[in-house]
């Protein structure tokens, strides 16, 4: 039997892609707004190859795309009826480049926009999770990712539905401009009651870029005793604008409304190596799922993996300025080119 998550974890860090929403909307294949993942009926074959490149970058995950196809969002856009078909599809395409890999196979929960305090709507909340845990167990995924929980109420009942399912869980909170949940919690305790109700793996995932979520996860790793997850967006979030959604262009006014998210992030952008220095930081602290997520591109979990000490297939390909015609250092490429170099 092939090795588990947390046999994977015992060897060392787990790399984990996620950002399938920004990076399919971008491509054309997903609608900024609603974001749900339509693209798993319309569009099967992009999906696929979307796992093949994370995969073929680093990532030891496949984790099939149901982030925001549960119930409430299938409703918004008037495909309720279509829940069950998308979800099943999705697992199957992830399933299927999993086994052509070595690669985890992963259900994926998240938010669902409906927690409140009350006993109704916990209610709601855990039937949506059953439904959609449900249908992970049936295909055999490996573990179940839940994720992007801003309240940590809503965080343990995806991770008892998990559980009750006898499956391995990675459960992460988004910390938004407050460094605590929505119901109140430091992020220490909360990892730390998310630990001691059985989750395998707990940590912080979307909102905040490398800069903003790297400060916070000290006092998770002291306050937890198993593995801890990192996975921010791949932009330059900073103290003032420490979320991706709080970012503002500063330019001259074209992004409508001067607000960039969803839409217009492109000028804030993580480069390469600065996911490489968050990861090779992350890692120093005792980090050891780590990965990106809203706005991730291959590219960026290539380096996340090679930063790691790891040599993926698209390592094949990583940069090597030394043959460039104008830049390269290759003697054969000398003469008249070094001079027009001068001018670029």
């Amino acid at each position: 039997m092939a090795d588990g998550l947390l046999e994977r974890l015992a060897r060392g860090p787990v790399v984990c892609a996620e950002g399938y929403l920004f990076e399919l909307e971008r491509r054309g294949y997903l609608q900024a707004g609603a974001f749900v993942p339509e693209v798993v009926l319309d569009h099967p074959e992009v999906v696929a190859q979307l796992h093949r490149d994370f995969v073929h970058a680093g990532s030891d995950v496949v984790e099939a795309f149901t982030y925001y196809g549960h119930r409430e969002k299938m409703r918004i856009v008037g495909k309720e009826h279509l829940l069950e078909a998308l979800n099943t599809q999705a697992l199957e395409i992830a399933k299927e480049v999993a086994a052509g890999s070595r690669a985890l196979f992963a259900g994926d929960i998240c938010n669902t926009n409906l927690f409140e305090n009350g006993e109704a709507s916990k209610r709601t909340v855990r039937s949506m999770f059953e439904e959609q845990v449900g249908w992970a167990a049936a295909a055999g995924v490996d573990y179940v990712i839940a994720e992007t929980f801003s309240h940590l109420g809503e965080a343990l009942i995806a991770l008892d539905v998990v559980k009750q399912a006898g499956l391995p869980a990675v459960v992460t909170i988004t910390v938004h401009q407050a460094p605590r949940t929505r119901d109140g919690f430091e992020l220490d305790d909360a990892c730390r009651r998310l630990e001691a109700a059985g989750a395998d793996v707990v940590g912080l995932n979307c909102g905040r870029g490398p800069a903003t979520m790297l400060p916070l996860l000290g006092a998770i790793r002291e306050a937890v005793s198993g593995h801890v997850a990192a996975l921010p967006v791949p932009y330059r979030t900073h103290e003032s604008q420490p979320t991706f959604q709080s970012l503002r262009d500063s330019g001259d006014g074209v992004v409508p409304g001067g607000m960039p998210f969803p839409t217009a992030l492109e000028p804030f952008m993580c480069n390469r190596y600065e996911i490489a220095e968050f990861a090779l930081a992350a890692r120093e602290i005792g980090i050891d799922y780590l990965g990106l997520c809203c706005g991730a591109g291959p590219h960026h979990i290539r380096s996340l993996a090679e930063a790691l000490g790891r040599t993926p297939p698209a390592s094949k390909y990583s940069p090597d300025m030394s043959k460039h015609a104008y830049f390269g250092t290759d003697e054969s490429l000398k003469g008249e080119n070094v001079e027009f170099a001068k001018e670029l």
